[in-house]
């Protein structure tokens, strides 16, 4: 079974010829092997990848400018895929959210691929960086924005700093996937943590959502 994710990635430039389907999925899939057999990102290099995948290098050059982009979108493939948000209040978008994040921690235990690279990224600066910057910046610029919406709305009071907020509520799942790595990540977390963290942060005299 595949392992590559079917949902669209963010636009890039289109170098060369069309892209083929096919031809990426096998190279998404060359990395995932790669990575499920222990080799460590540092040896995963473009000719390795190229030689798994049975395609020239510069049919990868043609899709991803150098290793570290390869790398960011196997490993966004390899993850949940991002949520559709309700959009019927700031509580339900939040607990919407924050459920993606547990099952991304509960995929991040079982998934070898993730756990690898994941814990290999950490040591490589440059391609951590871009996994920051393409990945984990969008994802709590919605939050923050599910926020701010929220105080546009008088869900949330106005004087609430949602910087601060936003880690108020990805916090606890984040603590028990990453530094708590036997902690429970059970069902009903996200509502949980959501309806908590709200109650000390909605207007005085807002009825709860």
């Amino acid at each position: 079974m595949s392992l590559v994710s079917s949902r669209p990635r963010p636009e890039r430039p289109v170098r060369g010829r069309p892209r083929s389907e096919a031809v990426e999925r096998a190279i998404l899939e060359g990395v995932m092997k790669l990575l499920e057999e222990g080799v460590p990102l540092a040896e995963v290099s473009i000719e390795r990848v190229a030689r798994t995948a049975g395609v020239g290098k510069a049919t990868i050059y043609r899709r991803w400018s150098g290793k570290e982009e390869l790398l960011i979108d196997v490993v966004r493939a390899a993850e949940p895929p991002d949520p559709d948000l309700p959009g019927t209040s700031m509580r339900d978008d939040l607990v919407t959210l924050l459920e993606s994040l547990r099952q991304r921690g509960l995929a991040s235990r079982t998934s070898v691929i993730l756990h690898n690279a994941h814990v290999q990224m950490k040591k490589s600066p440059k391609i951590w960086a871009a996994y920051y910057d393409t990945v984990i910046t969008p994802r709590r610029n919605l939050v923050i924005e599910v926020l701010r919406r929220g105080q546009r709305n008088g869900e949330l009071r106005p004087d609430v700093d949602v910087e601060l907020a936003n880690d108020m509520f990805v916090g606890p799942v984040l603590v028990r996937s990453v530094m708590r790595p036997d902690a429970d990540l059970p069902e009903g977390l996200a509502e949980e943590i959501v309806d908590t963290v709200l109650a000390g942060l909605r207007p005085v005299s807002s009825p709860a959502v």
